[in-house]
């Protein structure tokens, strides 16, 4: 863990502020969503607090350096889905219980309250907001930054596409949604899209467990983007 003098004094500042997980939340909500397509980017702690933007991956990094000075180990939660967009949060334990800190263009894949007895259960509750025009949850794996050895996932200038490949080559369990399921998820979102194609998706039942804000606005989908998932 490094010592307080290897960070700026803007990013001491942060780490100081933000004491807990929720207040980690917090931070994340408040953050831009960084909209570049995803091979363009990957930050380390460093760069998302230089830039004041952050996509999944950078907010989970971002997480883990912060909450590392509290004395949690940076644990990452990986989400496949079957459109290859994957999904990754920061993964913590409190009293006993698991919980999640993330960034997301979709409000019910943002952060989860330290109430789960097991990864699973928590994972449960992101399959059903997993669902959008391509999403669909195949599986889940968690893993450790440490594994990393010396990398410098932390304060490197450059793009840290190696904690990237970590995860993506870990191993994950793999989970399977009934067809039915799936359709009557998508019918709904679909639907609701239609209607609304900026606002919070937040009807679904595992809200209760969500951390941070559920009606904190979605960040707004570029239109380009939008069509090109409406039309894959």
């Amino acid at each position: 863990m490094p010592p307080p003098s290897a960070f700026t004094r803007k990013e001491w500042a942060v780490i100081r502020k933000h004491r807990t997980p929720k207040q980690v939340q917090r931070l994340l909500d408040s953050l831009p969503y960084n909209w570049e397509k995803p091979k363009d980017t990957l930050r380390s702690f460093r760069g998302v607090i230089a830039t004041g933007i952050a996509h999944c991956l950078e907010a989970a990094i971002t997480a883990a350096v912060i909450l590392e000075q509290r004395g949690y180990p940076p644990l990452m939660l990986s989400l496949e889905s079957a459109d290859k967009l994957d999904h990754v949060l920061y993964l913590f334990k409190q009293n006993g219980r698991w919980g999640t800190i993330a960034r997301s263009r979709e409000a019910g894949l943002h952060g989860r309250k330290p109430v789960f007895r097991s990864v699973r259960d928590l994972v449960l509750t992101y399959v059903e907001p997993y669902v959008d025009f391509t999403g669909r949850l195949t599986g889940y794996g968690v893993g450790n930054l440490y594994d990393l050895g010396h990398y410098d996932w932390r304060f490197s200038p450059r793009n840290i596409w190696k904690v990237e490949q970590y995860l993506l080559k870990m191993p994950h369990k793999k989970y399977r949604m009934s067809k039915r399921r799936y359709e009557q998820v998508l019918r709904r979102y679909k639907a609701f899209r239609a209607d609304d194609p900026d606002a919070p998706v937040n009807y679904y039942d595992s809200r209760p467990t969500w951390m941070g804000n559920p009606n904190f606005p979605s960040p707004p989908i570029p239109k380009k983007v939008l069509r090109e998932l409406r039309s894959s």
